[in-house]
C-alpha cells in the first residue's frame, strides 16, 4: 500500500473480510452489521480484504458490494510475535486488539504456569475462537490488509530459542527482538526461563499484564521493522480518486 492511498482507505465506511477481494461476497455478519449498524448507503465506500495482503475498495449498492477499484497486493509486514500470557476476562481480548493495531504479525497463547485464566479442553477451544475473532474484528479496524496468525499454544520450553521474554530486570536493548513473550500478573514462575534467554526490559513501571502485553506489542513491531508504507499495486479501475 502507498501513502497516497491510505487516506481513502481510512475514510471508508468500514473494512470486511472477504474471500476473494475482485468478486467479492459478504459473510451474514458482515451483511448485517453493515446494513442494520453502520447503516450504508448506496456508493458508500467499502474496503474489502481477504486479510493475506490483497484489498480493494468496494462501493455499497442496493445490499451488496462491488468493486470499484483493481486489486492492490501489499506487500508483507515484517514478521513479529506476541506470545501472551491468557488473561482473565476482557482484559486479553482488550489487549489482543491493541497488539493487532500496532502491527504484530502472530499471537501464540502462552501457558505459563502462573496463569489463572482456564486453558484446557474446550475452554481452550473457546477462547481460541475468541481470540481469533477479536484479532480479525481489529484487524478491519486498523485497517490491515494482513491479518495476524493465532497459532496454537505452547509452553515456555516449547517456545523458540529467538523469543526474548520480558522481565522487570531485562535489558532495555530491544535491537533485533521479533519476538517477546509476556507473563502473568504473577509473573515469571522461578526457573520458568533458562539462564540463557534473552531478557527485555517494558521501562521502570511496574505494568498490569495487558499493558505489559501492548507495551510489548509496540516495541516488538517498532523493533522488526520500520513503521511505514510499502509499494503496492496502482488503484487504476478508476483512476484512484
Amino acid at each position: 500500500m502507498t501513502l497516497a492511498q491510505w487516506p481513502r482507505r481510512v475514510s471508508a465506511l468500514a473494512q470486511v473480510r472477504v474471500e476473494d477481494p475482485a468478486r467479492p461476497a459478504l459473510a451474514a455478519a458482515d451483511d448485517h452489521h453493515l446494513r442494520r449498524v453502520l447503516r450504508a448507503s448506496d456508493g458508500d465506500e467499502i474496503v474489502v480484504t481477504n486479510g493475506a495482503g490483497s484489498w480493494a475498495i468496494a462501493a455499497w449498492r442496493d445490499g451488496f458490494v462491488e468493486p470499484i477499484t483493481d486489486v492492490v497486493v501489499d506487500e508483507p509486514p515484517a514478521p513479529c510475535a506476541l506470545y501472551l500470557t491468557p488473561l482473565n476476562g476482557p482484559r486479553a481480548e482488550w489487549a489482543l486488539a491493541k497488539a493487532t493495531e500496532v502491527g504484530v504479525t502472530t499471537i501464540v497463547p502462552l501457558l505459563s504456569r502462573r496463569m489463572n485464566a482456564p486453558f484446557r479442553g474446550e475452554a481452550a477451544a473457546r477462547t481460541l475462537t475468541r481470540w481469533r475473532r477479536v484479532v480479525r474484528e481489529a484487524t478491519s479496524q486498523a485497517r490491515r490488509s494482513f491479518e495476524p496468525l493465532v497459532d496454537e499454544p505452547r509452553r515456555p520450553d516449547q517456545v523458540p530459542d529467538d523469543v526474548a521474554v520480558c522481565d522487570l530486570e531485562g535489558s532495555g536493548d530491544w535491537g533485533g527482538v521479533v519476538a517477546v513473550a509476556v507473563g502473568p500478573e504473577g509473573g515469571w514462575a522461578p526457573g520458568e526461563w533458562p539462564e540463557s534467554r534473552r531478557r527485555v526490559s517494558l521501562g521502570p513501571s511496574v505494568l498490569r499484564a495487558e499493558t505489559a502485553a501492548v507495551v510489548a506489542a509496540a516495541l516488538v513491531a517498532l523493533s522488526a521493522g520500520p513503521w511505514g508504507f510499502t509499494l503496492g499495486g496502482d488503484m487504476s479501475k478508476d483512476g484512484g480518486s
